[in-house]
């Protein structure tokens, strides 16, 4: 069974400049999440923020940080993400060759624990480790940069982690791409957790961007 829709505004559209009072306004807007993207300049051809802004930004918000670590090796930094005041930790497949034990380290921090892929990776990769997590993102865009259109596969992807999750009570997060136009093919796919970066942060009036996103949302999601 499907989640309780979500909106998870992306920071990555937002202004590095004032961070903290971009945090507090998409807050106030009617965000679900806060979605922080973390990048190293080598998994992914980006660099963004550590463990020290995401603690700055934490007294911002009392809403859940969604941290996403586009980084690789991701395990030695799992701890500083934790104690920074990240409430759900994600890592990619593709990041480091023992999935089962990141996972189970995040949970022994006390933290839920995210599963995630490159667009060219197989759901299968994650089939094993299904009983280790409480969320699955799935990337519609290739990591590494704000402002990408939506892979078209992706949706299909959508449709089958969907069945692949089942029962389990876990999340389906989309991020990538998502604009009005498209949230509605993602969410009828099966996504709880709708990511969304430029779409908000360049609307010019956040509440009225989350709220559209959310009714185009909910509205697909009740004509499947």
């Amino acid at each position: 069974m499907a989640a309780a829709l979500k909106i998870a505004p992306s920071i990555l559209a937002a202004d590095f400049a004032r961070l903290g009072e971009e945090v507090r306004a998409v807050d106030a807007a009617g965000a679900d999440y806060i979605h922080i993207d973390v990048m190293d300049g080598h998994f992914v051809p980006n660099i963004t923020l550590g463990p020290h802004v995401v603690k700055a930004l934490r007294p911002h918000s009392t809403k859940p940080f969604d941290v996403h670590l586009m980084i690789q090796p991701a395990d030695p930094y799992i701890e500083a993400f934790a104690a920074a005041g990240s409430d759900i930790i994600t890592v990619h497949v593709e990041a480091g060759p023992h999935l089962d034990r990141s996972l189970q380290l995040i949970r022994a921090l006390g933290r839920k624990a995210g599963v995630t892929m490159n667009p060219a990776t197989s759901p299968a990769a994650i089939e094993y480790v299904l009983d280790q997590v409480d969320l699955v993102l799935v990337m519609s865009v290739n990591p590494g940069f704000g402002g990408q259109k939506l892979i078209p596969a992706a949706v299909d992807k959508i449709r089958r982690v969907r069945a692949m999750i089942g029962e389990r009570p876990i999340e389906l997060e989309v991020d990538g791409g998502i604009t009005p136009e498209n949230v509605g093919a993602v969410a009828a796919a099966g996504a709880d957790v709708i990511v969304a970066g430029s779409a908000i942060f360049a609307s010019g009036d956040y509440p009225s961007a989350i709220a559209d996103l959310r009714r185009r949302a909910h509205a697909a999601r009740a004509s499947v």
